[in-house]
């Protein structure tokens, strides 16, 4: 896999795919945990405000997405993180989530966050397999939001 920095040529596959992936799991708009607002400016949300999206082309097809939007001066949150349903278990996740943190030292970055649910399993494990630990869980809309968070080296 390829991984590279989003272009705006890269706009509808990257919310296709990152809708594609939360129905997959059940979730919808509506259902207070769904939103994707922050994908209709990637630029301005991620690219030029501190943060980083990238997407992993496997023959020319873009097969994983990941973001890393700013908190504060220290944080950032890995978000957006999607597999195309059809390539999972082929090691993409975790290649995105590897240069994602990367990217994040060199940023700057002391720490990441991110949350998933309990509806995406594979997510909690990607996350809990590089180095991530649990931080929290809460009640939201219709599941259980799990927040886990790491130290970067530097």
């Amino acid at each position: 896999m390829r991984i590279r920095r989003y272009a705006p040529a890269d706009h509808a596959t990257v919310l296709a795919l990152h809708r594609e992936g939360l129905a997959q799991v059940g979730l919808r708009p509506g259902d207070g945990i769904y939103y994707d607002e922050d994908l209709a400016d990637v630029e301005g949300v991620y690219l030029r405000a501190g943060g980083e999206f990238l997407v992993g082309e496997v023959g020319g097809e873009i097969s994983a997405i990941g973001g890393l939007r700013r908190v504060s001066d220290r944080v950032a949150e890995m978000v957006r993180l999607r597999v195309r349903p059809d390539q999972q278990g082929r090691g993409y996740g975790a290649a995105v989530v590897t240069v994602l943190e990367e990217r994040a030292v060199e940023l700057g970055y002391q720490a990441l966050q991110a949350d998933t649910t309990v509806k995406q399993p594979v997510a909690m494990e990607l996350y809990r397999s590089s180095g991530w630990h649990e931080l929290d869980r809460r009640v939201t809309g219709p599941t259980v939001t799990v927040y886990f968070g790491k130290r970067l080296a530097r």
